[in-house]
């Protein structure tokens, strides 16, 4: 947890003002039953009604300053805490989110969505409430319980008995409290984890679950999760609820005990009714701040739990690193991509390796399309390319530089991935669009759109590029979300482009369409397509066919035919079934 003071570090000077006014708040708590005392026992001995009732309103007034100036310590108090603690928890959930964003695709499927989220928001917020109530009753409780102790005795030793005995007995259930509760803390979070994770599947794919009409078992799986959330977060308050009963009984003891030995130095004459009255109030400050300090252990215990699991993600450092090459001074032709013996397995696989011996020379302005079987490693292969994984053997090149020579930055600013999946986001047509270049004007837009044959169907909105779309394209059909997503992708102006299947929505006549656009107004583009339909890649400069986990050949629509046993394979299954291959 000492890890992430580092973020306090910057707003000392607001943080250090909280304790500062809490010192104020507590010395002015401690005051008043002193004062009280002094009401009860001058104002019982006056002489006369009227010596007694100006003993009442000289100290009343006194009083009256005094709880006021507490009150404005204490908001002072208050308000420190409150802007060092959110200003913690907005420079940690930032960091924590930047740093998600450096993942590699293997690290964020590792932690999961749902948990993601949930030390992002959650755990970062248990953290915030943490610091929050650190700087107010870290201070405000042993202050308030060694200040008590000393005015407690200070008026009659032997009222520490009281203290001694009550104190261990405080102290004790505390301890056994915590002790149970720290470790289901933890567990909680991981619970929560498994609710959001399920929420998340859910929400995202709810036209599958209505597909297959899983709705009562999704709705069971939530069930299980929530339940299970419910499980341990009841235990953990059935054993924070036995901590208030048995510390009130204690308190309350305490001061039967304080009233039974004070009648007795009364009746002696050692001590006034007034002082007694004085050390209840202050047995009573002194046992409500282990009280309140019990309650900061259980923030502490959960703090623990949320810290740990905010630091894994924060220490987990990415896989993928950034090179120094910044792209400048390159000495060949841009979007030149070569694999050099490329061989690649997913991280913690121990089967044989996915791709081996990838020797590809993709040439600047080559049109290349990847055919193969289900599995065969298409995917895998260009998602090399912008390094969303790293080979184990061998070496990928772009522009005559090794890709891992590149910054993450300058590397993928000259590629463009469309996948087959197309991801949009809440926002007008053109909002979207300009992810790909943020200064695009409304004729770049739209000559972005006529390639990919967008432009049409965008017309027909009825706000044309202004139109809003549903979260995740949830408003538009799959063929028009790629499209976008090809549009949103050619307005980056790479230098490599990549449809990983992301045609597979078109209808021929439309994908035919955007290959002969591509052709004709971006000619010198580096064109990297992967495909399931000959149909759509027969006119591509060179098809590269996968098998294996290798190249088992490479050439035209018509060289293969004749030279390759698995293209003619696909070509006459296709072919079989009907679709329009010539």
């Amino acid at each position: 947890m000492r890890k992430l003071f580092r973020y306090l570090k910057p707003y000392w000077y607001i943080a250090i003002f909280s304790p500062l006014f809490m010192i104020a708040e507590v010395l002015v708590d401690l005051s008043l039953p002193k004062i009280m005392s002094t009401i009860v026992n001058d104002s019982i001995y006056a002489a006369t009604v009227e010596e007694g009732l100006a003993v009442v309103s000289a100290n009343g007034i006194k009083m009256i300053l005094l709880v006021f100036l507490g009150g404005l310590t204490g908001l002072g108090a208050a308000g420190f805490a409150s802007a060092a603690s959110q200003s913690f928890g907005n420079d940690l959930r930032r960091d924590t989110f930047s740093h998600v964003m450096a993942l590699s695709p293997e690290q964020t499927d590792k932690f999961t969505v749902g948990s993601l989220v949930t030390r992002m928001t959650n755990d970062v917020t248990m953290m915030q409430t943490f610091i929050a109530q650190a700087l107010r009753i870290f201070f405000r409780s042993p202050i308030m319980f060694v200040g008590g102790i000393i005015m407690a005795i200070s008026l009659n030793s032997k009222f520490a008995l009281v203290i001694l005995i009550s104190l261990p007995i405080q102290l004790i259930v505390v301890w056994g409290v915590m002790k149970k509760a720290k470790p289901l803390f933890e567990r909680m979070q991981e619970r929560l984890d498994g609710v959001n994770s399920v929420v998340q599947e859910n929400v995202t794919g709810a036209r599958v679950v209505k597909a297959y009409v899983r709705e009562d078992h999704e709705t069971k799986r939530f069930h299980i999760a929530n339940d299970n959330l419910f499980t341990v977060s009841l235990r953990v308050q059935n054993i924070l609820a036995f901590m208030g009963p048995v510390m009130m009984i204690v308190m309350n003891l305490a001061v039967i005990a304080v009233i039974w030995l004070g009648g007795y130095e009364v009746e002696r004459g050692i001590i006034e009714v007034g002082e007694i009255m004085a050390v209840i109030q202050y047995i009573t400050q002194i046992l409500h701040s282990v009280m309140m300090f019990s309650m900061m252990f259980q923030t502490i215990s959960r703090a623990q739990a949320s810290a740990k699991r905010i630091n894994e993600v924060l220490d987990c450092e990415p896989v993928i690193c950034d090179g120094k090459y910044d792209g400048a001074g390159k000495e060949e032709k841009r979007g030149h991509v070569v694999f050099k013996n490329v061989s690649f397995r997913y991280p913690d696989a121990v089967d044989a390796p996915v791709l081996h011996d990838i020797n590809l020379d993709v040439k600047s302005g080559e049109n290349i399309a990847i055919l193969g079987a289900t599995g065969s490693g298409k995917s895998s292969l260009v998602q090399m390319i912008p390094r969303y994984y790293d080979p184990i053997e061998g070496e990928i090149e772009l522009d005559g530089v090794n890709i891992k020579e590149y910054t993450l930055k300058a590397l993928r600013t000259k590629i463009a991935y469309v996948l087959q999946k197309s991801e949009l986001f809440s926002g007008t047509v053109a909002e979207n669009l300009r992810w790909g270049n943020e200064n695009a004007t409304d004729e770049e837009l739209r000559e972005a759109a006529q390639i990919a044959q967008a432009d049409e169907f965008i017309g027909k909105f009825n706000n044309g590029y202004d139109t809003m779309i549903a979260e995740k394209g949830a408003s538009l059909s799959g063929g028009q979300k790629q499209r976008l997503s090809i549009a949103r992708a050619l307005l980056k102006n790479p230098d490599v482009l990549i449809f990983d299947d992301s045609m597979s929505a078109l209808d021929l006549t439309t994908s035919a369409k955007l290959q002969k656009a591509l052709r004709e107004k971006l000619g010198d583009l580096t064109v990297i397509t992967i495909a399931q339909r000959v149909a759509s890649v027969m006119n591509a400069d060179r098809i590269i066919v996968l098998d294996g986990g290798t190249i088992a050949a490479e050439g035209d629509h018509k060289t293969l035919l004749e030279t390759s046993p698995v293209y003619r394979d696909i070509y006459e299954s296709q072919l079989k079934r009907g679709e329009d291959l010539e």
